[in-house]
């Protein structure tokens, strides 16, 4: 057994041991205060289901209308010209929105295309180089009650434009 897999298995248990160790010591009621916080988590859980739920029914919505392949379709000519390959347009689109939708379509276009391909290497190096910004600003911004978010919103979908922009560049550099 490996060193890290020894420390990546008792790492949890004795980050545990040593956070109830202090609490008896500081005699404050771990049992209760760990009940309380799970009580405050489901309350947050809640209240952020609606956005949530929003977010998935728009992504299902518009990649099941056939209205994201449209549109792609639409803008293949300029992409292949300027060489960024227009398999890659739905996870440019759809990272900063949701993880889970972004890792599926990264999963579909390296089943596609293979890990090794342009496409597979643009894609992985898409999906570190990015964030889920939308995603990202909804949970943390509504868990706190944050209306106004327009500037965050700028700063981070520019944030995943420049990461989408130096994927396709070191990409192209790398293994083009």
């Amino acid at each position: 057994m490996g060193i890290i897999t020894t420390v990546s298995t008792w790492l949890i248990p004795c980050f545990l041991l040593l956070v109830l160790s202090i609490a008896q010591w500081k005699k404050l009621p771990s049992y209760e205060l760990f009940v309380e916080g799970g009580k405050e988590g489901v309350k947050l859980a809640f209240s952020l289901l609606p956005f949530l739920v929003g977010m998935l029914v728009a992504i299902s919505i518009l990649r099941s209308s056939g209205a994201l392949e449209a549109s792609i379709g639409l803008i293949a000519p300029l992409l292949t010209a300027i060489g960024i390959p227009p398999d890659i347009v739905p996870l440019a689109l759809v990272r900063p929105i949701s993880g889970n939708a972004a890792l599926g379509v990264t999963s579909e276009l390296i089943a596609t295309h293979g890990p090794d391909s342009f496409i597979g290497r643009l894609a992985s190096t898409m999906q570190g180089s990015t964030d889920t910004t939308l995603y990202i600003l909804t949970v943390y911004f509504g868990a706190v009650g944050i209306k106004k978010m327009r500037y965050a919103v700028k700063v981070g979908l520019l944030a995943d434009l420049v990461g989408i922009i130096a994927s396709i560049i070191i990409v192209t550099l790398v293994f083009g």
